[in-house]
């Protein structure tokens, strides 16, 4: 791994931070359980049997939602910005539903364009978006002196620095920083966060929704939301 590109005393830069963060989350499993049994019963009992071969929930889990424990739950093999493959997991999301919209769009894209089997299909998804509430200590790379690295921390490709970034939070002593906010690389000057503690993350009683249909081609994605409609394109395959 190669040297890091910042001073171990800029962690000292983190700082209390309160946000109410937007996310995705894919909206068709009970549509794909519902096309395998007969009736209701049937249905939860498959619902009961998917769950129960799922790894065990985090012990911080208690009391949350699934749409804040789910990522923490699984140790995937694929990468992410801020993740090395099975690493333990991290909550994503962002300021503004457009930066969602727009992180969808590229790793959905990302997605067809790694799968030989999607690579020419159009894939239609619905996702549903929501607000979640994070409270903790917060890395803010927008602020200076991280700032002066914002070409490593947008990097399209590259995301080496970032997962060493992260790593190296992760061995910081308690108490310990819960999130890391950073730029997006697909949409400029806006911000999102990769949040590593189920413990700052709360979903309140009243949270906003919205319902946003995904269609995704090997050249293109398209994203809409009642009048909000995006076109995202990110060059040829490689």
């Amino acid at each position: 791994m190669s040297p890091a590109p910042w001073e171990s005393g800029w962690f000292d830069r983190a700082t209390p931070a309160k946000r109410m963060l937007w996310r995705a989350v894919e909206a068709q499993h009970l549509v794909a359980t519902m096309r395998l049994v007969d009736n209701l019963a049937e249905q939860r009992l498959l619902e009961q049997i998917l769950e129960d071969s799922k790894p065990p929930l985090p012990a911080q889990a208690a009391g949350s939602s699934y749409l804040i424990f789910t990522p923490f739950r699984y140790a995937s093999p694929q990468p992410s910005r801020f993740r090395v493959g099975n690493d333990p997991g991290i909550w994503y999301g962002a300021d503004e539903p457009q930066t969602v919209a727009a992180e969808l769009a590229y790793w959905r894209w990302k997605f067809l364009n790694d799968s030989d089997g999607l690579r020419d299909a159009q894939v239609v998804t619905e996702h549903t978006f929501f607000q979640a509430r994070f409270t903790g200590m917060e890395l803010d790379l927008t602020a200076a002196p991280w700032s002066s690295l914002r070409p490593v921390w947008r990097a399209g490709n590259d995301y080496s620095h970032c997962q060493q970034l992260a790593q190296a939070v992760r061995a910081l002593p308690a108490p310990s920083i819960a999130a890391i906010r950073y730029e997006s690389a697909r949409r400029e000057q806006r911000c999102c966060a990769a949040v590593f503690q189920i413990k700052s993350l709360r979903l309140p009683a009243t949270h906003p929704k919205q319902t946003w249909v995904c269609k995704t081609t090997r050249h293109l994605v398209m994203l809409s939301h009642d009048r909000d409609a995006f076109e995202y394109s990110f060059g040829e395959p490689a």
